[in-house]
């Protein structure tokens, strides 16, 4: 006996598929930053790991900015599936304006690291900054991808793409997202802590 699947089930279960699989993408992404901190907690008992370390300012604030984003993509969602055109690609131009700003505080916090005598690579650098280094670029690069594939979501919203009943990818970003703000805040709370 063969049941024909409706259209309905068609989309519930290609959602399924596509949450199942950004999860997995997840718990690979954590499982490398396990490592990475775990090499940390292993590194700090070396003798020239250095004892009186601060992350800079620009860190906590881009902390924020991070949340912010969470913030902003969980309205863009709640208002696209409320079929509010107009807010939705707001939300979603404010998530992209406070992700970059991310990235700009970053490299700001970058280079109040190298302005107080730290240095990333070379001769005068130090194995704490370079993983600091090492961990905030790779997560970075982790955001980069959030950042092209919220670009994606904003070109499908003005082209019209989503709508009440089709959210899909806008719940596809907003789960990244919160990800990247949660692997953000656990980080930052590792450095300031372990440091």
């Amino acid at each position: 006996m063969t049941t024909i699947m409706t259209a309905e089930e068609h989309k519930l279960r290609t959602a399924r598929s596509y949450k199942l699989l950004l999860l997995f993408a997840m718990i690979s992404m954590i499982m490398m930053f396990a490592g990475l901190t775990s090499a940390f907690v292993v590194s700090k008992s070396r003798a020239d790991w250095l004892k009186d370390f601060q992350l800079p300012t620009a860190f906590y604030f881009s902390t924020a900015v991070i949340i912010g984003c969470s913030v902003t993509f969980h309205l863009a969602k709640k208002a696209i599936q409320k079929d509010l055109q107009k807010t939705t690609t707001s939300w979603l131009l404010a998530t992209l304006a406070l992700g970059i700003l991310f990235v700009v505080l970053q490299f700001v916090g970058f280079g109040q690291i190298v302005a107080s005598g730290y240095y990333f690579t070379g001769a005068e650098s130090s194995i704490t900054t370079t993983f600091l280094y090492i961990v905030t670029v790779v997560h970075l690069l982790h955001l980069a991808g959030g950042l092209l594939a919220l670009l994606i979501i904003i070109f499908k919203q003005l082209k019209g793409r989503y709508n009440a009943s089709q959210t899909l990818g806008i719940e596809l970003g907003a789960m990244y997202w919160h990800f990247l703000d949660l692997l953000w805040i656990y980080l930052f709370l590792f450095l300031f802590f372990f440091d």
